[in-house]
Parts: structure tokens; C-alpha cells; sequence
């Protein structure tokens, strides 16, 4: 119902109440029918639910069923080493990366907890939550509006609004019927559930309550608005899916094959089948990708970004767009005069330190006061360019009203008196003594402040005698004093971290529910890219999502829009296959947060609905923050790929000795625990060393990833085939040449422990050589190192680990050949880099040519 297009009575007539409210009877009759002025709440998972999802990745149940059949067939101590494997890296996962779900009781916070309403003529103080449609309620300065109330009866009202509008200076409300179809920001005779009462008082009738407020419909917005699946954790679901096929495909074949060609028993099968699943199935890479993200989190922490959601940090650094709010995030939210055109200079501060409401005493700073934005910035420049000077008594005064749009003061000067006014331009200076061209001058001067988005004031003053009493009648032949441009302007910081995106190929845009020439100048200002085109929430409305879909790539600027434009805005944006950042302070920014790849909002001046649904928040509400933040985001993802390609060749090459053992039918020459030994301690010890490399110099000079781009690309499966096959063969052949089970097992578990380290420096840079001057800015690479250097020795010489483990000592002519084994490794994957390197380079040399 557009309540904001009806005459007062006609909805008194509708809802069936009257001026002086309805009887108890009927109040408690509709509290009965319609229920309580409250939202309804989303299904939430129960506890156990939220542990349980994080031990339904496909390789977690694999191995969790692998655990089973081992229990089954009575080998406990192995079932056991993989039920905890299992169990650890789901709880690390529960407690790591749990994000409660609060939005609906930070909605329920931006609520009153209790409201004046006239029961039969009588006020009466009420829980809000027993508001009814067609209750009257008496708003007061300080209020929190209960309920979405069209004002019936106003008194200088003013409402700060930015919670659903994105304004930051409070709207001017009346009475009067508006017929335009206007977004919630321009309806000025309504008041909404959550903002706040800045001055004035007002009557109103209780037109929605609950879930269809304009609250409430943003609250449903954000029920039903799923949140999105992080980059990250879709290329690893899909890395693991190749994994089980992989490993799914490898088993149905050698079951055939060894069953047919060598006849093996079941059991036997069925022992090799567990190996070769422990093997093959990197089981300590969630561990390390979790510590890799915890250090990413850490890292962002001191840098002011909390992060909520560990992948998260990784969807920063691979995010396209980034959609930013204006007020607050990108502008400071603090009105301030920006423009100055005088030829009274001395009187318009003056009139400025005078003509106002907040300022009572010298002593008082602006810094000090709260209230209306404008009169806070005109405080503010004069403390800042007359700090001297000194309040006049106020003998008496005409308040600011819309209807007339000015507000006047009068102080005693000296032996005579004097009368101060502000307001709008065209109403003084049609008071004022000018001539027909200066009034001209002075418009168009007012023209170019407005055009460059900036609300103008106007100053007059009139000397008079000590006797006149203060009217609308006396202000005129007015003196013109001059005019000031007021604006929220950009933060400096933000004009950089716009610049430091977009040079990282981010494309930043802004949506905003302020006005169209304010926002197109404040976009032109930060340096957005397509700012002559500014779409506002009418414009958007007329467009289907196709249309939409289209529009939104060649526009960097929206105004006026209201949640559900900011929602299909980035919905847009992902149609286009874009990863969207969205910033915001507001509850009108809730949704859009959650429906964004990455919702951003401030921490200061943030709401809480805001700050619950969104994945980052930054504790010192800079906009700059975030351009940190994504190159954060970019190094973690380089260390993440670095950390993948070090993990799976170890795991390809345990799982080619089992598949070689049955192949030609030998025993299995690693036993599980020994696999797991390799996979959970020696690789969890190494791997965690790589989320400390520091980003690389071109980190935030590329563009952002293809969105289709996997985490393994061609060059990283060859790479992982032939080092595994590096890996695995020297050190099998060089088993085989001493007689016994124990030692040959120990020769291969300590070969591949030691290509492993070797394998672990190569992998500091993927392409480049790995022995640079990073390397020696890596301690933790070192203390990894050294960690591993002692749990290998606990292995090879302490007699409890060698009978758990089942390994043996080894002499000091078999440790050199295993040296020289992980050596020859190293060296030919540096060569590979090399070669690798200077066909790359060819290769785009020759794609520069043929293009130009």
C-alpha cells in the first residue's frame, strides 16, 4: 500500500481509527488477529547440524569409510589414525570457520523497545511490539520511529534516515499528500520503523507494522537471499571431485586387473584398496589450507579488517567489482562547507555562529555538539576560520520550517540591533535589496555550487532599530551576504584506495540512495571511471534484468536506490560472471552484503544488521582498507597455489607405490600408518611454511583471476606428475637394494620426507628460482625445517616411534644416497623453471607480434 499517496483521512477511514486512537478493545481485538510488531524469524541450523556440515566434504567421507572397513576387519590402531584425522580436521574447520547468523536480531535492535500512542484521547506508553495498524503514536526528539507511521500532524520534524537511505543528513518531514511514485527516501510524510528522531516532535497513524515495514521487507530480503559459495571453496570442491574420480577410477581398474591376472585374494585387495585411498587422498590439506587462511585472517586483523569467514580472504583477492555505499564509506558522513562565495565575509561567519540552534556557549566545541548536519558544518568553519569569535544573545527567533525555508535570529549590536538569516537562496534573495543582475549573479552562482552536487545556503542580514519585534513581515530589503556549497565529501584515502584498484583491474562502483548530482559529483571526485551516465532506482525499475544485466557494465554511478535496486545491482553484476565486492554501513545495505561475494561493512559507523551480514569488517571504516585487504587476499591465493602444488605430487607418488605394488604383484611397501605419517606430520610441518611468503612485486599490477581459472592449471598437473614420479622412483629402487621389510620402508619414508623439504623450497615460486633473498625473509621456512629435522629423528632412532611407525636405523652411506636422491630432485625442478620460463616468454613474444 502506498500509504504516502493517501489524504490523512481517507486512511483513517481504511484502517477504521480517529484522532484520538482507538479503544484498548479493539487494540487487543487486532493484537489477536494480526499478531505482534515483530519479524518473523528464518530457519536456523541447529548445533549439531553446523558441526556435522563440515565433515561432509567428498574426501572427509571417503576417508571416514575408510576408517570403518578398517574397523571392520579388526585392524583398530590404523581405523583409529584415520578417524582422527577425519574428526580433527572437521572441528578445526567448525571453529575456524563459523559465522553466526545474528541479522535478524541486529534487525530487531534498530527497533524501539517501547512508544507513546493516545488510547481514546489518552497517551499511553506501550511495548512496541503491541503496536496495530491504525494505532496514534507521539514521536518526540530522541525516538526511535516503532513502526512505519504516516505523519498526520508535524512540528520542525526531522528523521535521520541513513539506516534505509543512505542520506546523511536528516530529511525534512510534512504532512502533505505525495502523488509521484517516490522511493522511501523522498517520502516525506512518512516516518519508518528503526530511524531516529533527530528534532521536532510529530502525531502519526500506524500504517504497517512487523514484517511489512519498510524494516521488515529488507528483513525478508535477507531471509531469503542465500549466501554465496566462496571461489575459493568451489575450485577445491571441485579439485576433490577430480580427486575421488581420480581415485575411484584407479580402484575399479585394479580390482580388475590384479583379481584377473594374478587372482588376489579379497582381503588382501581390500587392505591395498584402504592403502591406496590414505595414500592418494591429501587428507592434511584442509588442515594446512585452514592454517594458511588463519594466518590471512591474522594478518587482515592488524591491518583493521575483521575477517568472519576464512574463505572469505581468499574471495578478496579474485573480486572483479567492488560496490561501495557513499555515505560513510567512501565520504567522510560528515556535512562540510566546501564552497564560499561572500562579499560580506566578516558577517556571513557571523550569521553563521548565530543564525542556529545547536551552539549555546562559547565554550562549546563543534566537536562537542550533535544534531543537524548542516548547522555542524557551518559551526565547524567558523571555529576553523574565526575561532575568536563570540555568540550574540538571541532576543528572539523564527525556527527553520519548509514552508518558508528560512530561519532568522535577532541580537542586540552595539545601539542598535541586528537580524540574521539563512536559508534557501531563491527566498533571500528575493528579499533582499539587490538589483535584478546581481540577483542573476548570485543564482548562478548557487547553479554551479548545486551542480557540483552540493547543498546551497544562503545568508542575509538587516540592521534595525533595538525596538523591532522579529516577523516575517520584517525581513526585507535584506543585505545579501553570500552563499556556502556544503557536501559530505570523499575521504582522501579512498580517492587512493580507488586508484590502487582499479590499477589492480577492479572496477569500483558506486551505489548510493543520495541524489543524483551529488552522487555524480562525489564520483567524479574519487575517480570513478563512467560517472557521465547516472542511473537512479526509477531508472532501474524500467529495466528488466536483461536490460539491467546490460546497463550495468557501462555505469559506475546509482543513485537513489533503495535495497531491492542495490540487490538486483549485484545480482546484475554476477549474471556477468563478476566476483562482487559490496561495501555498506546501513541496514538498506543488509541484503546486498549477503548477496555478494564479499560483503564489506564499516565497523564504526556501521549498523549491527550490516556488520552481522556481511563477510568483513573493517574496523576503521577506510575504503582504503580494502585495496590491503585484496592484496592480501591475492598473496594468500598464490600461497594456497603454492601449497597445493607442494601437497599433491606427495600424494601422487605414495599412491603410484601402491598402485606399482599390486601391478606387479609385491606387498605393499608403505604401511598406512607410515602413509599417514608422511601425509598428516611431515607435510602439515612443511606446507604451513609457504602461507608466510610475502606477495610478489606484481601482486597489485595484474588483473584479477579468471573467474573460470582453477587452482590447478596444465603447467600445474605436469609439474605434479613428474615430480611425483621424481619422488617416488629413485627412492623405490634405491629401497629394493638392502634385504628387509623394516629398513626398505624406512629408506622410502625417509626419501620421501627429504624430497619433501627439498620439494617445499622449489615451491616458494612456481616459476621463478626459488634460492632468492625471500627465502631468507622466511623464518617460519626454517623453523619448519628444523621441526621436521627432529620428528624424522624420533622416527629413524627412538625405539617407542620406530615399533609404531615400523621403521629402523639408517647408516650414515644409505642417509647420503637419500641426500643425493632429494638433491637431484631439486635441481632438475630449478632447470624445469628455467626452461618453462623462456618458452612462456617466447610464446607471448610471439602472440605480441602476430597481434600487432
Amino acid at each position: 500500500m502506498k500509504w504516502y499517496q493517501l489524504a490523512n483521512t481517507k486512511i483513517m477511514e481504511q484502517l477504521n481509527t480517529t484522532k484520538t486512537g482507538l479503544t484498548s478493545e479493539e487494540r487487543t481485538h487486532r493484537l489477536e488477529t494480526s499478531g505482534y510488531n515483530r519479524m518473523k524469524e528464518g530457519k536456523q541450523l541447529k548445533g549439531w547440524q553446523k558441526v556435522l556440515k563440515h565433515f561432509t566434504d567428498l574426501l572427509m567421507v571417503v576417508l571416514l569409510a575408510a576408517a570403518i572397513l578398517k574397523f571392520v576387519t579388526g585392524e583398530y590402531v590404523e581405523g583409529t589414525i584415520i578417524f582422527l584425522v577425519v574428526i580433527v580436521n572437521g572441528f578445526v574447520g567448525y571453529w575456524q570457520e563459523r559465522k553466526a547468523e545474528e541479522s535478524l536480531n541486529g534487525l530487531k535492535q534498530m527497533m524501539g523497545q517501547e512508544a507513546v500512542i493516545l488510547i481514546e484521547g489518552n497517551r499511553q506508553t506501550v511495548s512496541t511490539e503491541e503496536l496495530v495498524q491504525g494505532d496514534i503514536v507521539v514521536l518526540s526528539a530522541g525516538d526511535v520511529v516503532p513502526a512505519d507511521i504516516r505523519l498526520i500532524e508535524v512540528h520542525d520534524l526531522l528523521i535521520e534516515e541513513s539506516i534505509l537511505t543512505g542520506e546523511s543528513e536528516a530529511a525534512e518531514k510534512t504532512v502533505e499528500c505525495l502523488l509521484d511514485e517516490l522511493p522511501a527516501g523522498d517520502q516525506k510524510n512518512m516516518a519508518f520503523s528503526g530511524t531516529h528522531v533527530q528534532a521536532g516532535t510529530a502525531i502519526g497513524i500506524v500504517v504497517e507494522v512487523g514484517d511489512n515495514t519498510e524494516i521488515g521487507k529488507i528483513n525478508q530480503a535477507l531471509q531469503s537471499v542465500q549466501s554465496q559459495t566462496t571461489p575459493l571453496v568451489k575450485k577445491l570442491q571441485n579439485l576433490n571431485q577430480q580427486i575421488f574420480r581420480g581415485i575411484m577410477g584407479l580402484i575399479v581398474f585394479l580390482v580388475f586387473f590384479t583379481t584377473l591376472h594374478y587372482g588376489m585374494e579379497w582381503q588382501l585387495m581390500f587392505s591395498a584398496m584402504i592403502a591406496l585411498i590414505v595414500a592418494m587422498i591429501p587428507e592434511g590439506l584442509p588442515a594446512v589450507l585452514t592454517m594458511i587462511l588463519s594466518i590471512g585472517v591474522k594478518e587482515m586483523s592488524e591491518e583493521n579488517a575483521i575477517i568472519k569467514s576464512m574463505p572469505s580472504v581468499e574471495t578478496l583477492g579474485s573480486m572483479t567489482v567492488i560496490c561501495s555505499d557513499k555515505t560513510g564509506t567512501l565520504t567522510k558522513n560528515e556535512m562540510t562547507v566546501v564552497n564560499v562565495a561572500t562579499t560580506q565575509a566578516e558577517r556571513l561567519v557571523e550569521i553563521m555562529n548565530n543564525c542556529q540552534e545547536l551552539k549555546q556557549t562559547d565554550n562549546q566545541e563543534a566537536t562537542m555538539l550533535t544534531g543537524n548536519p548542516t548547522e555542524l558544518a557551518l559551526l565547524h568553519y567558523v571555529e576553523e576560520h574565526a575561532p575568536m569569535l563570540r555568540l550574540k544573545s538571541v532576543e528572539s527567533k523564527i525556527p527553520f520550517s519548509s514552508s518558508y525555508k528560512y530561519m532568522a535570529t535577532l541580537h542586540l549590536e552595539d545601539n542598535q540591533a541586528v537580524i540574521f538569516v539563512k536559508g534557501a537562496p531563491e527566498v533571500l534573495l528575493a528579499k533582499s535589496n539587490l538589483s535584478q543582475e546581481e540577483r542573476g549573479q548570485w543564482q548562478k552562482q548557487a547553479t554551479q555550487f548545486a551542480q557540483q552536487g552540493q547543498r546551497v545556503l544562503g545568508f542575509a542580514f538587516k540592521e534595525v532599530a533595538t525596538d523591532l519585534e522579529l516577523s516575517h513581515e520584517a525581513l526585507t530589503n535584506l543585505t545579501f551576504a553570500g552563499l556556502t556549497g556544503i557536501i559530505d565529501p570523499p575521504k582522501e584515502s579512498a580517492i587512493q584506495a580507488v586508484k590502487e584498484c582499479q590499477q589492480a583491474g577492479i572496477v569500483v562502483k558506486m551505489i548510493t540512495g543520495d541524489h543524483k548530482e551529488t552522487a555524480k559529483a562525489i564520483g567524479k571526485q574519487i575517480g570513478l571511471t563512467n560517472t557521465e551516465i547516472v542511473l537512479e532506482g526509477r531508472d532501474i525499475d524500467q529495466l528488466s534484468e536483461e536490460e539491467l544485466t546490460s546497463q550495468v557494465k557501462q555505469v559506475d554511478v546509482f543513485a537513489r536506490t533503495t535495497p531491492e535496486h542495490k540487490l538486483r545491482l549485484v545480482s546484475a553484476l554476477q549474471a556477468n560472471g563478476e566476483i562482487v565486492g559490496m561495501t555498506g554501513d546501513g541496514v538498506n545495505d543488509a541484503p546486498a552484503l549477503k548477496k555478494a561475494d564479499i560483503g564489506i561493512a564499516m565497523g564504526i559507523k556501521g549498523s549491527e544488521v550490516s556488520k552481522q551480514a556481511a563477510d568483513m569488517v573493517l574496523a576503521d571504516d577506510n575504503f582504503h582498507t580494502i585495496a590491503k585487504a585484496v592484496k592480501e587476499g591475492r598473496k594468500i591465493f598464490d600461497n594456497l597455489k603454492k601449497t597445493i602444488n607442494f601437497f599433491l605430487p606427495t600424494s601422487l607418488a605414495q599412491g603410484l607405490v601402491v598402485v606399482f605394488a599390486l601391478l606387479m604383484n609385491r606387498p605393499l611397501p608403505l604401511s598406512p600408518i607410515q602413509i599417514l605419517w608422511v601425509n598428516m606430520v611431515t607435510t602439515i610441518t612443511l606446507s604451513y611454511a609457504l602461507g608466510f611468503e610475502k606477495a610478489g612485486k606484481d601482486t597489485m599490477n595484474r588483473p584479477p583471476r579468471a573467474t573460470n581459472e582453477g587452482i590447478l592449471s596444465k603447467y600445474s598437473i605436469f609439474r605434479i606428475g613428474y615430480v611425483s614420479l621424481l619422488i617416488i622412483i629413485p627412492a623405490y629402487f634405491l629401497a629394493i637394494q638392502f634385504e628387509g621389510q623394516a629398513l626398505q620402508q624406512t629408506i622410502l619414508l625417509q626419501n620421501i620426507v627429504l624430497a619433501q623439504g627439498l620439494y617445499m623450497i622449489n615451491c616458494r615460486e612456481l616459476t621463478s628460482p626459488s634460492i632468492n633473498k625471500g627465502l631468507f625473509e622466511n623464518r617460519p621456512l626454517f623453523f619448519s625445517l628444523a621441526v621436521l629435522a627432529i620428528l624424522q629423528f624420533t622416527v629413524l632412532f627412538l625405539p617407542t616411534m620406530q615399533q609404531w611407525i615400523g621403521t629402523t636405523s639408517l647408516t650414515m652411506t644409505q642417509q647420503l644416497l637419500i641426500f643425493a636422491n632429494a638433491a637431484l630432485l631439486f635441481a632438475i625442478v630449478e632447470i624445469e623453471k628455467v626452461v618453462t620460463t623462456a618458452i612462456q616468454r617466447k610464446r607471448k613474444r610471439a602472440v605480441s607480434i602476430k597481434a600487432s
